[in-house]
């Protein structure tokens, strides 16, 4: 599958030569990266196959001091994925949910599913209770993967089966690396719908032969503006068409050393953090969890040369003492998005370690990687130039016309790593997708606009969507557990500006009669951290007497968020 990146300007006509002239940003495209992709035609697991072929005895995942290494690492997906055929039955296109904390079992766990030809269904490790059963129900997963301390989300009767791992499990002899709750054993499980990790045998394989690089992958869900989150259906193919052309921009091989910190439930850490070293056959040395002076003993200790992460990772690593005291200059490569790094922090990096942050721009829709900046001539706050074979437009949020270069419209892509479409949601798909000139492009709700030289620029949001540290938080899912609380007549989310996290989730809440003067707003937030995500949790919380409405009733939420913002400049962390 080959995709072109050229595309001409609208309207132009071939010289007398016969060629079509070039988009500004080719004069800017980066020496040897072909303009074109040629998605390869395989799955994920033939990547491993290959990998623990070539490399059986090479650190695959190095991991709080212990080493799994490919050979080892395509045994145990082997066996589990013969567990999940002959013992639980699983069937081609099936769906499994994966719940956990950055670790080896994440890993296996997603490689035996799709070996045995099923879907990975990541799930936020801080989802609650309420969130799981809609993953569950929504996605139609009846087996999951789940470690030990988020079993309790994950009520009795909702699975067929539960497989249960505790992180200690991964780890040999105690390291200054290991924090202490990675330490703790797997607890007694008493639940029938459950099975310990280390119940599944060792041995066996349960490849499906059948599998095809068009089949469904993985599954990950994204928040959506009616409250309800939406399946993102990639399959191996999107999946790899993204890890394809990342790793030819980007310079990355077999010999590159990955830091796998964002978590890996996230399209961000999935990608750059477990499919990549794996597609590449390199090595990743992964945390359980973000600790900026560990990252840094890692760095030096295993000479990591690449590492991708959103901005407010980057900003809590270098604020850090001990980053000064240690040897990273083997770090080469230092990339990400979600947000645009800050000109201050972007040139004390430059010139203090001499390394450039490499922004560019992808959503879960796009399997991560979409465009990105040059490495040798990249713009600060900027998405950068469409990558291999993607072609992004700016059109009129109204018309869909593609507008002129400069104007502010939103920015829509047409890439082979584009989402085949939402699960069972012919909706959503009817609202994201539109065809132009022939080609089905995706709508991104971001408007952006293109300068002289083909770069693109993020200005603002179509869709009510807030960014806190790289997470999507979409206000009217909050919105709609927020009216559960006894105490709420009505309430309006918005983001407001935060120092760490870019954006704060903020709740504008109006309270029944009775409740007046009883409910503090620490009660409020308490409530929602038991009840959603943490991230999504609204972190402050206002009380008024009641909310501005339009004439036709309706909450005039954008008015409330631009008084804040214009009010509180930078909210406090």
């Amino acid at each position: 599958m080959m995709v072109s990146a050229a595309r001409p300007p609208e309207g132009a006509k071939p010289p007398l030569g016969g060629t079509v002239p070039e988009l500004p940003h080719f004069r800017f495209w980066p020496k040897g990266v072909a303009r074109e992709l040629v998605v390869p035609q395989a799955t994920l697991p033939e990547y491993l196959e290959v990998a623990a072929r070539r490399y059986p005895d090479k650190a695959a995942i190095v991991y709080c001091g212990s080493v799994v290494r490919y050979a080892e690492l395509q045994q145990r997906v082997a066996a589990m994925s013969a567990w999940l055929r002959d013992t639980l039955k699983l069937q081609r296109g099936d769906r499994v949910l994966v719940a956990s904390q950055n670790c080896p079992q994440f890993v296996v766990a997603s490689y035996a599913i799709l070996r045995a030809g099923g879907v990975v269904v990541p799930v936020n490790p801080m989802s609650k209770a309420q969130e799981v059963r809609y993953y569950a129900e929504d996605s139609g997963a009846r087996i999951a993967f789940v470690a030990q301390e988020l079993l309790e989300h994950f009520e009795p009767g909702l699975f067929d089966r539960i497989v249960v791992h505790a992180y200690s499990e991964a780890v040999g002899d105690a390291s200054d690396e290991m924090p202490d709750w990675v330490r703790e054993p797997l607890r007694p499980i008493s639940r029938p719908d459950c099975a310990g990790w280390a119940s599944v045998p060792a041995t066996g394989d349960g490849a499906d032969p059948g599998v095809r690089p068009t089949d469904l992958a993985v599954l990950p869900y994204t928040s959506g503006t009616t409250g309800h989150p939406k399946g993102c259906m990639h399959t191996h193919q999107t999946v790899i068409a993204s890890l394809a052309a990342s790793h030819v921009w980007k310079g990355l091989h077999c010999e590159t050393v990955v830091l796998a910190v964002a978590p890996l439930f996230h399209m961000l850490g999935l990608q750059n953090g477990m499919n990549m070293p794996i597609f590449l056959g390199s090595t990743s040395v992964m945390l359980p969890r973000w600790n900026p002076a560990l990252a840094a003993r890692l760095i030096e200790r295993h000479r990591v040369t690449a590492w991708t992460a959103p901005p407010a990772m980057i900003l809590d690593f270098f604020a850090n003492p001990e980053v000064a005291q240690r040897d990273i200059s083997s770090l080469t490569l230092l990339s990400g998005g979600a947000a645009a790094m800050p000109e201050a922090v972007a040139t004390m990096m430059q010139q203090r370690y001499g390394i450039t942050y490499n922004e560019g721009y992808g959503l879960t829709e796009t399997a991560s990687f979409l465009q990105a900046n040059p490495l040798a001539r990249g713009k600060r706050q900027c998405l950068g130039i469409p990558a291999q074979g993607v072609d992004t437009r700016i059109v009129d949020p109204l018309t869909l016309k593609e507008l002129p270069q400069g104007e502010l419209g939103e920015l829509v892509t047409h890439a082979p790593q584009n989402t085949v479409g939402y699960w069972r949601n012919p909706q959503a798909d009817h609202d994201a997708f539109f065809e132009l000139e022939g080609k089905r492009f995706f709508r991104t709700g971001d408007l952006a606009y293109v300068d002289e030289e083909g770069y693109f620029f993020m200005r603002d949001r179509l869709k009510r969507m807030i960014n806190s540290s790289g997470y999507k938080v979409w206000p009217a899912e909050v919105e709609n557990m927020l009216y559960e609380h006894p105490a709420i007549h009505e309430a309006c989310i918005i983001g407001v500006p935060d120092a760490r996290q870019g954006e704060a989730v903020k709740a504008i809440v109006s309270l029944k009669p009775a409740f007046r003067g009883e409910v503090q707003a620490q009660d409020i937030v308490d409530w929602a951290r038991e009840r959603m995500a943490v991230y999504k949790a609204p972190r402050l919380v206002e009380f008024v007497d009641a909310l501005p409405k339009s004439g036709t009733g309706k909450i005039l939420w954008r008015e409330l968020q631009e008084a804040h913002r214009a009010a509180t400049p930078q909210e406090p962390t």
